[in-house]
């Protein structure tokens, strides 16, 4: 029978070139093991049916070629035992009459669960005759894998704008994914790889033609993935100049979305989330695997969302990954999150100990001393309390979540810090993917307010010059230490940015440093152009932890997430309001 996964053929050359050598190597073992798994599947002989072209007359004749016998019936749905069948009549005509006696519902359960028991031991029973098939099954999606790598490799080799430009490399594994899969489809049980990585690039060159095509009809939608992605490449210095505005509406489009396989990405959220469970077990059985006299616990939460994760993984390795190359990575991350300290403190103290002595025994009603037969004293033991001096221990746990979304900034470049900040904005164009998350809600499925600036306002030059700048970057999302469109912003960083591309020129402080630098006045006369602070918004850092642009009318422009206008007299932010401050 044809292979499911072709053998793929490499030049001498290519055979011989360093680089290769692995890749091949790792492909040819997965091909030899494919074909192994493959010869366990049973054989069948059969008759093989032929049909005349031009009279139409049908005849059958015996083949004596062995053929991959097929999974049994009994694996699929479709095919069910003459049990089922009368099992499943009987479980309709009991379901029709539910409503009718609820009496009967008793009974229909009754008949669920017989008809589950039945599943169940004919799925053992066929599950040893499976296994041969399971096993092709994943073998071939271990060849596959190893072929795309290899292919990826050699595309690489022969073309070093392959590996050097993000944006060709997202396109051309794409083509060759595409070549690839057209290769398994055909009938040849080997191929040659430079034939797939050759059709592979003309493919993606011919793509590239049409999304630049589709990128000018849909404009408006790519406005804010188009412009970061530009300044990504920009960063990297990737691009030459004559292909960059092709190639940068290329990047919109694929730039943004997650590149990794499904099963990578859901597995690395599974380990993360092991080694928190880890974390969380070894501080539940502290007390039972530590010997101190006293327990002291600070502890934050132990959590972290999933497209934090994901698109901080994909920002540092620059694009594709699969689940076997992130382990470094997680922990890298995971030791930046989570910081435990565990702080041992002493003291001297007293405690009353029970010893044992050995005294002069007494008549107890003459009190007089008691000798035995030979004028030796009686000797008596007795107990008495005594007062030492010892060590007390005292355990001091304290376990900080820096929280994820913090932590890119310190182990990204700029360009990663890029990437990172457009993957979650589209949340990789995967919202599906963790739909429990927070972000999904936040980014997806909310409408942030529009306000109109009031005509008044605008009439002052300095406020004019704030607002049409920081209207450049609405919905640009939070990213902590982010302090300029390549990287997003948090809230400092984005009101520093403002007010240094509009009249100010104060470098990157805090919020507190903002509120420092600016005179304070009273809500009574705050305007449009005044700086708003609050404080307690995260940790217990003193002072201006958040700082927005205030537009007039109860309303400010700031970096949340993402930047959007906001009413400043909800319930939260009246909490946390801390002052105004002006400009100078």
């Amino acid at each position: 029978m044809p292979r499911r996964s072709p053998r793929l053929q490499f030049s001498k050359e290519e055979q011989e070139a360093p680089e290769l050598k692995k890749p091949i190597r790792k492909a040819e073992r997965a091909a030899e093991q494919l074909e192994k798994a493959e010869a366990k599947i049973p054989k069948t002989k059969g008759k093989l049916r032929m049909v005349d072209a031009d009279t139409g007359k049908v005849t059958t004749k015996l083949t004596f070629e062995e053929a991959s016998k097929p999974p049994s019936k009994l694996s699929h749905a479709a095919a069910a035992s003459p049990l089922q069948s009368v099992s499943a009549m009987a479980h309709r005509e009991v379901h029709e009459s539910e409503d009718e006696n609820v009496g009967v519902e008793s009974a229909h359960k009754i008949e669920e669960t017989a008809e589950n028991t039945l599943r169940v031991a004919e799925s053992a029973h066929h599950s040893h005759k499976l296994k041969p098939y399971r096993e092709a099954a994943r073998a071939e999606v271990r060849a596959d894998r190893a072929n795309l790598q290899a292919l990826y490799k050699e595309a690489a080799h022969t073309n070093p704008e392959f590996s050097s430009n993000p944006v060709s490399r997202w396109q051309q594994k794409r083509a060759i994914k595409k070549q690839y899969a057209a290769a398994k489809a055909g009938s040849n049980t080997t191929v040659t790889a430079a034939t797939i990585t050759k059709d592979a690039a003309k493919q993606a060159g011919e793509t590239t033609k049409k999304a630049g095509t589709f990128i000018v009809k849909h404009k408006r939608g790519f406005l804010f993935v188009l412009g970061l992605a530009m300044i990504v490449l920009f960063l990297t210095n990737m691009v030459s100049s004559c292909s960059i505005l092709v190639e940068g509406g290329i990047s919109a489009i694929g730039i943004t979305t997650y590149p990794s396989a499904d099963v990578d990405m859901l597995s690395a959220e599974q380990r993360y989330c092991a080694m928190e469970a880890e974390l969380q077990s070894y501080l539940d059985q502290y007390e039972t695997t530590h010997d101190y006299h006293e327990y002291h616990y600070e502890l934050d939460e132990i959590e972290h969302d999933p497209y934090v994760l994901i698109s901080a993984v994909t920002a540092i390795h620059g694009g594709e990954w699969s689940d076997s190359e992130i382990g470094g990575t997680l922990q890298t991350l995971f030791d930046k999150q989570y910081i435990l300290t565990e702080t041992v403190t002493s003291e001297t103290r007293q405690k009353t100990e029970t010893r044992t002595g050995e005294r002069h025994a007494k008549d107890p009603d003459t009190g007089a001393y008691l000798y035995d037969q030979w004028g030796d004293p009686i000797m008596e033991e007795y107990e008495y309390d005594v007062e030492v001096d010892y060590t007390y221990y005292i355990c001091h746990v304290k376990l900080e979540n820096f929280d994820l979304s913090h932590v890119p900034v310190y182990v990204m470049s700029e360009s990663q810090l890029s990437m990172y900040a457009l993957y979650m904005h589209t949340l990789g164009n995967r919202p599906d993917l963790f739909g429990s998350s927070g972000y999904v809600d936040r980014y997806y499925n909310t409408e942030y307010p529009v306000y109109d600036i009031p005509t008044e306002a605008l009439s002052d030059a300095k406020f004019a010059a704030m607002i049409k700048e920081a209207e450049k970057y609405l919905g640009y999302p939070y990213v902590w230490g982010g302090s300029s469109p390549s990287t997003s912003f948090d809230c400092s960083g984005f009101v520093c940015w403002v007010l240094n591309h509009s009249g100010w020129s104060l470098g990157r402080t805090t919020a507190e440093g903002l509120r420092q630098y600016c005179r304070a006045v009273s809500p009574a006369n705050a305007k449009p152009g005044d700086l708003v602070f609050f404080q307690g918004t995260y940790g217990s850092n003193p002072g201006a932890t958040h700082v927005g642009i205030y537009a007039g009318n109860n309303v400010m422009i700031h970096c949340g997430d993402p930047i959007r206008y906001t009413r400043i007299n909800t319930s939260y932010w009246q909490e946390h309001f801390l002052s105004f401050g002006r400009l100078p």
